[in-house]
């Protein structure tokens, strides 16, 4: 029953994996050129996609979001993965994020549960989706970005913009134990 935070190499990736073991959640840190057998060896109940620099140093995570159909979890750069796998568009941000940002959030469900109507979270990041695939739809905006979460409309696939695993986010443990409940739903 465990969660694999796949490590894009970002500042934050380390944190992740440790926040989820300090809420007891079951989460094992692993590189981003793992095959697929190699993940299917661990039979994880998620993936969350790490942040990192670039989208060129994602390994083979478009691969995994690809195959896979147990729930992901993209953070950042992992955010941005998912939109470009799905057809979205990732472009520079107009503003350069890295500060405290108040997210509005559109409905009290899923991976957002017990957190509407809005949310301060910590924003880092100089790449941004700027427009959403078919088949999702935007779960969260906020004034520096139109599209700070999204989810598939049909699967348990989301993106986050933001970073939970800091104390930045004050609430961001509550976005973690939402998606190992929506993990814990498909087992």
């Amino acid at each position: 029953m465990t969660i694999l935070v796949i490590n894009n190499k970002g500042q934050y990736n380390h944190r992740i994996a440790r926040s989820l073991q300090y809420l007891q959640i079951p989460a094992e840190l692993v590189s981003n050129e793992l095959s697929i057998e190699e993940i299917e060896a661990k039979n994880p109940i998620g993936l969350i996609l790490g942040g990192g620099p670039s989208l060129e140093g994602a390994g083979l995570c478009e691969e995994y979001i690809k195959h896979f159909e147990i729930p992901i979890l993209g953070i950042c750069l992992g955010h941005q993965l998912i939109a470009k796998s799905y057809g979205g568009e990732v472009n520079t941000s107009d503003t350069e994020s890295y500060a405290q940002v108040k997210i509005n959030i559109n409905e009290d469900k899923g991976l957002f549960k017990g957190l509407a109507p809005e949310m301060d979270v910590w924003s880092s990041h100089k790449d941004e989706v700027k427009t959403i695939p078919k088949d999702f739809e935007i779960l969260a905006s906020s004034n520096l970005c139109d599209v700070e979460s999204f989810k598939h409309k049909d699967k348990d696939v989301y993106g986050i913009q933001f970073h939970p695993e800091v104390h930045h986010t004050p609430k961001g443990e509550i976005i973690f134990k939402n998606f190992y409940e929506i993990c814990k739903k498909i087992r």
